[in-house]
């Protein structure tokens, strides 16, 4: 089974955290390396390496460009005005997108040297501008895994969606800039491989945490959430907190990962910690720029409940369905009958009420109102509990409710809900067991 990841982005997430944080969980280097030497992209070279912030080691993955394609990214004086902070070098303003502008060629060769992966070749001037299909272009010719391809080619879609909703032009017409070049490339891939190289199945994104003020980007001084970000944000249902932080902490490049690998948004409320990667962003704030990647297990609930237990022997089964029926609405969680035989001989039920411990007066008021019982008998019983999620899918026969189970080795099973498998019988005239397995092969355990 596929491993759950908690990201945890408390001081915000950005492309180069994001790969340097899932390097330190245990990505296979050599694997990335490959992935990124099959890219047709040149322009730059890689550095993996430990560094210190605020005294916790955590891993760094630099693309260093050559003079060709460097940007502002490393300007904190053009990015804010003055010099206090270090900047991550991810893209701290949002992508700005260019539109009718020329791309400029360069003459290229590859260098391959030791531990580093090196792209070297003369420039002219200015950066490369590239539209999302010629992005894509680059994704599709390395060798990449399936899924690997597919998570790089969604990120970028992403992020051209967003950059045409900031910009107000059809995503055919955006043509990136900063995003196009080629850190971001290989960033995104680069993530892209990690994820798949680590077999992540779940990402818990409990929330993304970003700063206040404003930024400089092309088109002048804009405010943080920068525009790409927030139409990211509000596409994807990001949970976002603005802090007190003056500055970006979450980056275009961060959102579009965030948003494609995001699988669930809320914490298990117990689980076990079995490994932290920690990626170190290029900023200085009072807090330390770290984004944490956990990959985490859900610990199997513990809780107790309450058995009533009475033995009946001069109830009808009318009455008895009826009595039932009242506990049930009285917030019983289970009532059971048991055929028992009692002193001489008689033939009697043994009625069974769980319950949770504030409700056993009212079910004890209905016991004795509804049955023959002169006595009812109390356990506090533990109970072990698989972590569910309710979950509405659709089927080609209509919505439908499932519950979902993760068992102590992460493994999923549906169980559609009896009411809805009923409902669609009903309306389409099919058997329940036909219903009932179209409605399970509906749901996707991988989410």
């Amino acid at each position: 089974m596929g491993k759950t990841l908690y990201l945890d982005c408390s001081t915000g997430i950005s492309g180069d955290m994001t790969v340097a944080a899932l390097l330190d969980l245990g990505a296979d280097v050599t694997v990335l390396y490959q992935a990124l030497n099959s890219l047709p992209l040149t322009g730059y070279q890689l550095r993996i390496s430990r560094v210190h912030k605020s005294g916790l080691a955590a891993c760094d993955f630099a693309v260093l460009l050559d003079e060709a394609h460097e940007n502002h990214d490393h300007d904190m004086e053009y990015l804010y005005g003055h010099g206090e902070h270090h900047h991550d070098r991810d893209h701290p303003h949002a992508p700005a997108a260019d539109h009718g502008d020329v791309a400029h060629s360069h003459e290229t060769h590859h260098l391959h040297d030791g531990g580093e992966h090196h792209h070297e070749h003369d420039h002219h001037h200015g950066h490369a501008h590239r539209n999302l299909p010629e992005i894509l272009h680059i994704i599709r010719h390395g060798d990449l895994t399936p899924r690997a391809m597919a998570l790089a080619e969604r990120i970028f879609t992403i992020l051209a969606q967003a950059e045409a909703k900031a910009h107000g032009v059809p995503v055919e017409e955006v043509h990136f800039h900063e995003v196009g070049a080629v850190d971001s490339i290989v960033d995104i891939v680069a993530a892209a491989v990690c994820f798949d190289n680590l077999d992540i199945e779940r990402v818990i994104l409990p929330r993304l945490n970003e700063g206040r003020g404003s930024i400089r980007c092309q088109h002048g001084v804009i405010p943080v959430p920068v525009p790409a970000t927030l139409a990211i944000v509000q596409a994807y249902g990001l949970p976002l907190h603005i802090g007190e932080t003056e500055g970006e902490l979450v980056t275009p490049t961060g959102a579009a990962i965030a948003a494609a690998v995001a699988t669930e948004f809320q914490l298990p409320d117990r689980f076990q910690v079995e490994k932290t990667g920690i990626g170190a962003g290029k900023r200085a704030y009072e807090r330390p720029s770290l984004l944490r990647a956990m990959f985490i297990t859900e610990d199997v609930h513990q809780e107790t409940v309450w058995k009533l237990e009475t033995n009946v022997d001069d109830c009808t089964g009318e009455a008895l369905g009826y009595v039932m029926e009242r506990l049930q609405a009285a917030g019983a969680r289970e009532v059971h009958f048991f055929p028992v035989y009692m002193k001489k001989n008689r033939p009697a039920y043994q009625l069974d009420v769980l319950c949770d411990e504030g409700d056993i007066p009212t079910l004890e008021n209905i016991l004795f109102a509804e049955t023959t019982t002169i006595g009812i008998r109390r356990m506090k019983m533990e109970r072990t509990v698989l972590p569910r999620e309710n979950r509405t899918v659709s089927t080609p026969l209509g919505e439908a409710q499932v519950k979902i189970c993760t068992l102590p080795d992460g493994t999923r099973r549906a169980y559609p809900e009896y009411d809805s498998v009923a409902a669609l019988c009903r309306q389409t005239g099919r058997a329940y067991p036909e219903v009932y397995q179209m409605v399970q092969n509906s749901v996707d355990l991988g989410r």
